[in-house]
This record gives structure tokens, sequence and C-alpha cells, in this order.
């Protein structure tokens, strides 16, 4: 049994158990008459309950959908709607192939433009060959299920580190066979009615073969279309350049677990630190962080719910209003 197996299985035994031993141990305090003590034990125990069967059993296993529209001066034509995936990590705590083909049927409902896959498909860190046959088995069946996504514009797809440790080359193959392009620091051009535009694909700063090269993919764009970068870490964007209208990334689940007060106490990153999660503005260029569905290392999250999202590109509302010329 793999690690976050095992704390899953001890949550389990804590969230039966607790009650139990609360009760009985606040019931002997009450008998000796430490009323306040007794009170106190009860109070703090029954909310560590509470806040332990919420991070541990109940907060990973949801799904959130969520909108969000961003205004790039760099986007022409109409508004795209982009479906988000990232972070499914099948064959982990609480996400298995009946969960996949769940939000995939969500993100269908939503009818996006195109979607687009942001890696770490796989879960745990160890490498395919050492994983039991059932386990792999699972996780290429997980990766073949998005066959069933479905979007005018097709699904593209970056790989990520759990993916590079697991086997990318298998990865890539599964996603090959669910009719998935497989962006490896390579550009598409995605053609559409009043504008076509290009998603150039960054590879894992993992790769077994070459880490991401933004300046080489981007060389790929061959005309004056507006450029979406995929990347799983949101590490290289540092080095996206002015004109891109908007960067996607993964990786960072939000921190997994966003305390009150104390914030985010893990980074998945040093980039993750400073962009965590959600939409960020550096100079016009815009950053979309999205904390992906699964978990990693521990099987919890507070207050970072696993997400799909469905973001709205478009121009701002001057340059449309300019394009659109006299009334």
């Amino acid at each position: 049994m793999a690690g976050p197996d095992v704390v899953l299985v001890m949550a389990w035994i804590a969230a039966l158990a607790g009650p139990v031993l609360c009760f009985l141990l606040v019931r002997r305090l009450l008998r000796s008459r430490r009323i306040f003590l007794g009170s106190s034990v009860a109070s703090l125990t029954a909310l560590g309950w509470v806040l332990g069967v919420w991070a541990f059993m109940v907060e990973p296993s949801t799904l959130t959908v969520r909108h969000v529209t961003v205004e790039s001066a760099a986007w022409r034509g109409p508004p795209l709607r982009i479906g988000v995936i990232s972070d499914t990590h099948v064959a982990a705590p609480h996400t298995d192939v009946a969960r996949i083909e769940r939000l995939v049927a969500r993100m269908n409902a939503e009818r996006p433009d195109v979607v687009v896959l942001l890696g770490d498909y796989a879960g745990g860190h160890e490498p395919a060959t050492v994983r039991a046959a059932p386990e792999a088995s699972e996780i290429l069946r997980g990766v073949e299920t998005f066959r069933e996504l479905s979007s005018p514009l097709g699904t593209h797809a970056v790989l990520g580190n759990h993916d590079s440790w697991f086997d990318d080359a298998a990865i890539g193959a599964a996603l090959g066979r669910a009719d998935v392009t497989v962006l490896d620091n390579r550009a598409a051009r995605v053609d559409r009615a009043n504008g076509a535009f290009w998603l150039a694909g960054l590879a894992d700063m993992h790769s077994p073969r070459e880490g991401p090269r933004v300046e080489a993919t981007l060389r790929e764009v061959t005309d004056t279309a507006p450029v979406i970068v995929l990347t799983h870490w949101p590490d290289p964007f540092r080095q996206v350049p002015q004109g891109v209208a908007l960067t996607l990334a993964g990786h960072t689940h939000c921190g997994q677990v966003n305390l009150p007060v104390l914030g985010r106490l893990v980074h998945a990153s040093e980039a993750s630190e400073r962009w965590p999660c959600g939409l960020y503005d550096e100079g016009g260029r815009k950053l979309f962080v999205t904390g992906g569905v699964g978990v990693s290392i521990l099987p919890v999250r507070f207050r970072a719910p696993p997400e799909i999202v469905v973001l709205t590109l478009r121009a701002p509302a001057a340059l449309d209003r300019r394009a659109a010329g006299p009334r």
C-alpha cells in the first residue's frame, strides 16, 4: 500500500474512532467535575474531527466548475471558451477512472470551443516498471477516457512531471489513442471562423528528453494569429514574451491546503509560490493557474477544491468596440 493510501486509511480510522474516544474522555472529565476542561476538550476535538473529515474525505472528492473571463490585448477575433483540465492523478487516492468519466461529462456539458489538458494524468511517483499491472492499466485507461471529450476545435495536451516519472511515452501514446494532440515543445495552428489562433505546448520540466523550450516553440508560430501557451508548470511563464495572449498552467494544486491567516504552506515549485492559483497580470502578460483535480503526496485538500475550468478569452471591451467600427 502506497504512503497516501496508508494516510487515508488512518484518516478513516480516526474518523470512526475519534468520536468514541472523545466521548469517553469528556465523560471522564465531567464525572470528575472538570466541567470547563471537559467542554473545551469536546469543542476542540469536535472542530478538529469535522475539519479532518472535510479535508481528507469530503473536499478532495468534490468537483467545482470554475468560470473565468480573461481580457487580453493580444487576443483578436471572437471570444474563445477554453475548457481546462489538469492534474487528474489517476490511481492516487480519490481519483479513479469513474471519476474521470464524470468530470469529462461535466466538461462536455459546458460546451467549450476547445479543451486543453495540462498534465499529471498519472498518480504516484513511481515508474511504470515497478507498478502493479492493474494500477498501471488504470492510469492509462484514465488517460484514454479523454476520448469522450467533445469540442469543435478538439483536445490538446502537454505532459507533467508525474507523467515523466511514470512513463511519458506510454502516457503520450494513450493520449494519442484518445484523439488528443500532444504538444511537446510544439505549436499547432487551430483554424476557426473569424480568426485562427495558435496553441504552443511546452515540454515538462522533468522530461527525460528535453525541458521546456519557450523561444524555440514560439518560433514555430508562422503568422500573426494570437498565441496561447500551454505548460504544466507555471515556472516557464518567466520566459513567455509580450504578445502572447495567455499562458495556462497547472501543477500547483492551489497549494492543496490553504489555511486561514497562514495561507499556503507548501509550494510545488519556485514559481508556484509567486503564482499559486488563479489569474495573474504581469505587465500585460496574462497567466492563469488552475488548481486541478487530484492530490499528491497527502490525500488532502482544504480550501483548495478540485476544479475544472471554463475560461473565456476575449479582447478588452475597448478593442472590441474599435474592431466593430462606427455604428
